[in-house]
């Protein structure tokens, strides 16, 4: 099973690598160079565009006598890769979401509210291939879950509540503010602001080496409500666009007790419910507007099926990584795309 235990995060690498000079330029580099790829595709898009004969302005919005501008396949499988690499990992999907539509120039802006409101939605709905990957590499977990409800497995019915109370605080948060959240957050400054923060948090919490207890921690067998209700509504806070849900649940269920491999899959867990919920309700309030924009399902699902496909090997990678590192690589790279993104919207060139 994928989602088998991880072993201790190795305290000498954090120490004596990510730490060092050598160690943080890396982590700078490897910032930088996804910043530049995703730009670089941006370009690539509207290149392949040109290149075939169809005129395509950089802004969505249509001007007075002119067409609205649609999204593109290649725009789709861009934003579908993006989402399934960094969904699960403490980087922040939605953020990185956002500034790859804005290098791809399909932000819509006001000039075309409902463009606008399609590209949000389809970072929301282009979830749910990243939900599909979860359910496929943990679906004894998941199954477990299902036994539970039915009266048939002890464990899974505790984990099953666990999740469900975990989910809540997100749900009813979520419902209440969620036009209050894409009006003010869902732009590129907010991103590099909780790209910092919680960068910045996340070396200082692994400096500590508060996020190191996988020896003495429980398993997730043991969560409590109480620690459930904790996480839940930690991650509330991952309601600000670059703050990633991934990172504020993994660093919640540290802090409440549990240990690193069952902070990851309670993590992985739960955001099954609180995107596939996320994603319904997108999809159902702006199919509409997502198919008008795309001029079709075939392009959206060209983005769904490279999101399912990029977090299955993200998610693979992530465990894998676990086992013998710690969480600090990703504060690293939050600092350095913060300061990449920041760095290309103060020249204009995003």
């Amino acid at each position: 099973m994928i989602a088998g235990s991880l072993s201790a995060p190795s305290p000498p690498y954090a120490a004596t690598v990510l730490a060092s000079p050598t160690g943080r330029v890396r982590a700078a580099l490897a910032g930088s160079l996804l910043v530049t790829v995703l730009w670089g595709a941006g370009a690539l898009s509207h290149a392949f565009v040109a290149g075939g004969g169809e005129a395509v302005p950089a802004d969505l919005g249509a001007a007075p006598g002119r067409e609205p501008v649609r999204f593109r396949w290649f725009d789709a499988a861009v934003l579908g890769v993006v989402e399934g690499v960094t969904e699960f990992l403490p980087i922040s999907s939605t953020g990185h979401l956002l500034v790859t539509q804005r290098m791809l120039g399909i932000t819509g802006g006001e000039t075309d509210p409902a463009a606008k409101a399609a590209a949000d939605a389809y970072a929301i709905v282009i979830q749910g291939g990243a939900v599909l990957a979860v359910l496929i590499l943990y679906w004894r977990r998941v199954w477990s879950v299902v036994l539970g409800f039915a009266g048939r497995d002890e464990e899974g019915r505790r984990l099953g509540i666990a999740l469900g109370a975990a989910f809540l605080p997100a749900a009813l948060i979520g419902l209440a503010f969620e036009g209050i959240i894409k009006d003010k957050l869902f732009g590129p400054w907010p991103v590099v602001a909780a790209w910092a923060v919680g960068g910045t948090a996340l070396l200082a919490l692994s400096s500590r080496g508060w996020l190191e207890r996988e020896h003495t921690a429980p398993g997730l067998r043991s969560i409590t409500v109480r620690q459930a209700l904790l996480i839940g509504v930690a991650q509330c806070l991952a309601m600000w666009p670059g703050t990633s849900r991934s990172l504020v649940t993994i660093v919640a269920a540290i802090l409440v007790g549990l240990s690193l491999s069952a902070a990851v899959e309670f993590s992985f867990l739960l955001g099954v419910l609180t995107l596939g919920a996320a994603t319904a309700y997108d999809a159902t309030k702006h199919g509409a507007d997502i198919v008008s924009v795309f001029g079709g399902v075939a392009d959206p699902l060209i983005g769904f099926v490279a999101a399912l496909v990029a977090a299955v090997v993200a998610v693979r990678w992530m465990v894998g990584y676990l086992q013998r590192h710690s969480l600090a690589v990703f504060g690293w790279y939050r600092l350095a795309a913060a300061a990449v993104v920041a760095g290309l919207l103060l020249v204009g060139i995003i």
